[in-house]
C-alpha cells in the first residue's frame, strides 16, 4: 500500500475543517455589527421620524437685495461724477452733478416775475390811496351840488308865486326853474361821479389781488424751479453700494434714465423657490439654516420672513394658458422671502445672485396638516356636503 493512498486528500480536509460561525469569537462580532446596524437604523428612523421629515430644502434659491436704480429727475450734460465703481456709499451722499446753469437761469427768470408783481400791486395800492382822495373829492362835490340845487329850488319856488300873481315878471320865474335844473343836473353829476370813484375802488383792488395771483404763481413756478436746480445734484437714496454704472462726465442724460444702482448690501436676503409639495407646513418665522455655495461649511441662521401669494408663474410677463392645447402637469415653485443674520465678514462677502441651499425647519407647525384636515371635514358637515 503506497504512502499516497494512506494520506487524506484536500477536499476531504477542506469538509472536515470547522465553519468560522463556530468560533465564538466570530459570532461575538457579528452580533455587535447587527446590533449596531439595527440600534442605527432604528436611531436613523427615529431621527427621520421627529426631526428629518419636517426638513425641507432646496438649492433654487438665491441672494438677493432691493437694489435702488439711481436716475436724474432732470435732463442735461453731466458735470461730475463723484463715485466710481463699486464703490460704498451712504444715504444722502452726492453721485453726480449736472450742469445747473438752466435751471439757475429759470429761478432769476421766476424771481424777477415775482419783483413785478410784488411792483404792480405796490402800484395799485398807491393809485387806491389816490382813489380814496378822489372820493372825498367828489363827496364834496356832491355836499356843493346839494346846497346849490337847495338854493336854487328854494328861490323858484319862492319866486314862482309871485311871477303868477304879475309882482315879478315871467323872465325871472323862467330864469330861477332854469337855475333849479342845472343845479338838480350837476348834483346828479356829481354823485354819479362820486359812484364812480367808489367803484374804481373795488377795480383797483381786483387788480391788487390779481398781481398777487401772478405773484403766487411766479413763487410756485420758483418753488418748482428750485427744486430742479436742487436735483442737479443727483444723492443716493440708501446705503449701499455702486453697482452697474454707466454714467460719464460729459454726458447728456435725460430724465428717469438709468445711471447707476444703489445695491443695499446691508439689507440681504434670500429668495427661495419652494415646490407647492414643500409648502404644506412653511409658516411665517420658521427658522432657516443657509449655506453659501461660495462659503460651504458656513451655516447662516434666518427665518421666513414671507411667503409669495402667487407661483413664480403667475408673476411672469407671459403666465401660462393651462386651459389651451394638450396640458401636462408641473410641480410649480412658489417664492419664499427668508431673512438672514449673517455676521460681518459674512455680510460683506455676501452679493445678491449668489447661490445657496436652504433648509427650513418646519416642526413648529407639526400637525397643521392634520387640523386642516379636521376642520374641512367639520365644514363639510355642516354645508351637508
Amino acid at each position: 500500500m503506497s504512502n499516497d493512498s494512506a494520506q487524506p486528500s484536500s477536499s476531504e480536509h477542506e469538509e472536515n475543517k470547522p465553519s468560522p460561525l463556530q468560533n465564538p469569537r466570530v459570532r461575538r462580532i457579528l452580533f455587535v455589527v447587527v446590533a449596531i446596524v439595527l440600534i442605527g437604523g432604528a436611531l436613523g428612523f427615529l431621527r427621520y421620524h421627529l426631526y428629518g421629515r419636517f426638513q425641507q430644502s432646496t438649492n433654487d434659491a438665491y441672494v438677493q437685495a432691493d437694489a435702488v436704480t439711481v436716475a436724474p429727475k432732470v435732463s442735461g450734460y453731466v458735470e461730475q461724477v463723484f463715485v466710481i465703481d463699486n464703490q460704498n456709499v451712504k444715504a444722502g451722499q452726492p453721485l453726480v452733478r449736472i450742469d445747473p446753469r438752466d435751471y439757475r437761469a429759470q429761478t432769476a427768470q421766476f424771481r424777477a416775475q415775482i419783483d413785478v408783481a410784488r411792483a404792480n400791486a405796490s402800484g395799485v395800492d398807491a393809485q387806491i390811496l389816490e382813489q380814496r382822495a378822489a372820493i372825498v373829492r367828489a363827496q364834496a362835490d356832491v355836499a356843493a351840488a346839494r346846497a346849490d340845487a337847495g338854493f336854487a329850488q328854494a328861490e323858484y319856488a319862492r319866486y314862482k308865486p309871485l311871477g303868477e300873481s304879475g309882482a315879478e315878471t315871467r323872465e325871472k320865474v323862467a330864469e330861477l326853474r332854469n337855475q333849479a335844473a342845472l343845479a338838480a343836473a350837476k348834483l346828479d353829476g356829481a354823485r354819479a361821479a362820486l359812484d364812480s370813484a367808489r367803484r374804481r375802488i373795488g377795480t383797483l383792488q381786483a387788480q391788487v389781488l390779481q398781481a398777487k395771483a401772478q405773484g403766487e404763481a411766479a413763487r410756485a413756478q420758483l418753488s418748482a424751479a428750485s427744486t430742479d436746480v436742487e436735483a442737479t445734484v443727483v444723492r443716493a437714496a440708501v446705503d449701499g453700494r455702486i453697482g452697474d454704472k454707466s454714467v460719464r462726465q460729459g454726458q447728456f442724460v435725460q430724465a428717469a434714465t438709468r445711471m447707476m444702482s444703489v445695491v443695499p448690501t446691508h439689507d440681504l436676503y434670500i429668495e427661495a423657490n419652494f415646490k407647492e409639495t414643500q409648502l404644506g407646513l412653511m409658516r411665517v418665522g420658521q427658522p432657516v439654516k443657509v449655506e453659501v455655495d461660495a462659503l460651504p461649511g458656513v451655516d447662516i441662521p434666518g427665518r421666513i420672513a414671507s411667503i409669495s401669494p402667487g407661483t413664480g408663474a403667475q408673476f411672469s410677463v407671459l403666465p401660462p394658458q393651462n386651459a389651451t392645447g394638450n396640458f401636462t402637469k408641473i410641480v410649480q415653485r412658489i417664492p419664499v422671502r427668508i431673512a438672514i443674520s449673517p455676521g460681518p465678514e459674512t455680510r460683506a462677502l455676501l452679493v445678491p445672485g449668489m447661490s445657496v441651499d436652504v433648509t427650513v425647519d418646519t416642526r413648529s407647525a407639526k400637525g397643521a396638516a392634520d387640523r386642516v384636515r379636521e376642520e374641512q371635514e367639520r365644514h363639510n358637515a355642516r354645508t351637508g356636503r
